[in-house]
């Protein structure tokens, strides 16, 4: 398990990270999201040791980080870092052999991950001759080729495709499930909603929610309802809890108790017929907006 404890970090006068700590838990995926400049990139740098914390630690399994451990972390920044005129296929066994692979494995890993990721067919081609989309898997499969301990992963889906989204999703679900912690973050939240098992929320560079999708609804302040009746559904507005949103006789609102949401319902059956009601399911997009505000 990779643990961020009470991590600081400034630039200049800036104070980017303000006592960040949170858990990537091994065979787990963790979604890391925020607004531009919360810190995310920050905070992955830090991992990886590209950057030093003015204060706190990373920690491995209660220890602290050593080189050797970040050596074997499988990266992918934002920012494409592949060699444009150089063939897919070679890139990839290069790099698996700086960590310590064989010609044979090497070879191995970069092919069956770029079959995986639907590059199969343009692995002896030059990255500079593929689609954007398409350098982005070939990115993904550099930070995998290694067989890496851990994943940091710095919006790995941007760019791709519906079906690119899927069939990635499955090859890094399988890092998870071999044991590897796995982090990435990404402003397409319905893809991390998706596919992550926790989350970490982040905001002015701090932590402001963590833990798994129900857990952060567990911990929503209101509860939201949804009614569906015959006639307008006006009149909700007046009986003290926050509409969200409303269409004719449709609306969904926010209430403080299950007791103040009956009432809403006790109201409605006295109106007239009551096609539907019951608490909703928030998505992490609301999540996320309650969370930051």
């Amino acid at each position: 398990m990779i643990s961020l404890r009470d991590v600081n970090r400034s630039f200049g006068d800036h104070r980017v990270l303000k006592d960040i700590s949170f858990d990537i838990r091994p065979g787990r995926m963790t979604g890391f999201v925020g607004g531009n400049g919360a810190g995310k990139t920050t905070t992955m740098r830090i991992i990886l040791g590209v950057l030093t914390p003015d204060s706190g630690s990373v920690e491995v399994d209660g220890a602290p980080i050593t080189p050797g451990y970040r050596a074997n972390i499988g990266y992918m920044p934002e920012e494409r870092g592949l060699y444009p005129k150089m063939q897919i296929l070679d890139q990839l066994v290069y790099l698996a052999r700086l960590h310590g692979k064989t010609q044979k494995e090497a070879t191995a890993n970069a092919q069956g991950l770029l079959e995986r990721l639907g590059l199969g067919e343009r692995m002896k081609d030059p990255l500079e001759d593929l689609s954007l989309g398409n350098q982005q898997r070939a990115q993904i499969a550099a930070a995998l080729v290694h067989d890496p301990v851990a994943l940091i992963l710095d919006e790995p889906f941007s760019g791709l495709d519906p079906v690119a989204v899927d069939t990635t999703v499955e090859v890094l679900r399988d890092v998870a499930d071999s044991g590897a912690p796995v982090l990435f973050s990404s402003h397409q939240l319905d893809v991390v909603e998706r596919l992550c098992d926790e989350l970490v929320i982040l905001a002015d560079g701090q932590v402001h929610a963590q833990g798994t999708r129900q857990e952060l609804l567990a911990s929503a302040t209101e509860p939201e309802w949804e009614l569906h009746v015959d006639a307008d559904t006006g009149w909700v507005r007046d009986t003290g809890v926050r509409v969200q949103a409303f269409d004719g006789g449709r609306v969904r609102f926010a209430a403080s108790s299950p007791e103040q949401a009956n009432q809403v319902l006790a109201e409605a059956q006295r109106r007239g017929t009551v096609h539907h009601f019951g608490q909703t399911s928030r998505t992490l997009h609301e999540i996320f907006k309650e969370t930051i505000q």
